[in-house]
């Protein structure tokens, strides 16, 4: 048997067997296992009501960038440096959103893997990029959200200075692999 088909199988496995073990502890500690369930998914509901407004004003951000040009116009203004590194052109957007919202990132990215194909140095680069970056805008409005943290300037700061890190470093390695 094949590592890939003893890893299919496995991955087949896996969460049924998670699942009977959980359930068997669950039964042995004479735990109330739906009424747990439901207590939690009360619990779900409510934060997921407080995250509401954050959420709505990433979106909206986001596609007031998109719909104005605003990124596009990075794009021009920046196209000379980012020739001179070897960075297309149409990477950029995907820089700028990345770390604002991960659906957002991954439509630009499965736009340029389409467009470019996906053996391109543009798509290598991008995939690196997703890869090495977080939605940082996302996880501090869902995370600080649902605690009630309002106050986010060092974990801001440190959040983008991760993603720009993130992405030097990922120019880096696909400069050194794919160029």
């Amino acid at each position: 048997m094949s590592i890939h088909a003893l890893m299919n199988n496995l991955s087949a496995w896996i969460l049924p067997f998670m699942l009977i073990a959980i359930l068997t502890v669950a039964m042995i500690k004479k735990v109330p296992v739906y009424e747990a369930f439901t207590d939690g998914a009360k619990d779900g509901f409510k934060v997921a009501i407080n995250i509401i407004p954050y959420l709505v004003a990433i979106l909206v951000c986001i596609s007031m960038l998109r719909a104005s040009g605003a990124i596009d116009a990075c794009g021009n203004i920046l196209s000379g440096v980012l020739n001179k590194f070897s960075i297309p052109v149409d990477v950029l957007p995907l820089m700028i959103v990345r770390s604002l919202s991960g659906s957002a990132a991954l439509g630009i990215f499965s736009d340029i893997a389409n467009n470019f194909g996906p053996d391109s140095y543009a798509t290598k680069l991008a995939a690196i990029i997703v890869g090495s970056s977080e939605t940082t805008f996302y996880v501090l409005a869902v995370y600080f959200g649902s605690v009630g943290i309002s106050k986010v300037r060092y974990a801001l700061l440190v959040g983008v200075l991760a993603d720009i890190i993130g992405i030097l470093a990922a120019i880096a390695v696909a400069h050194q692999f794919f160029l």
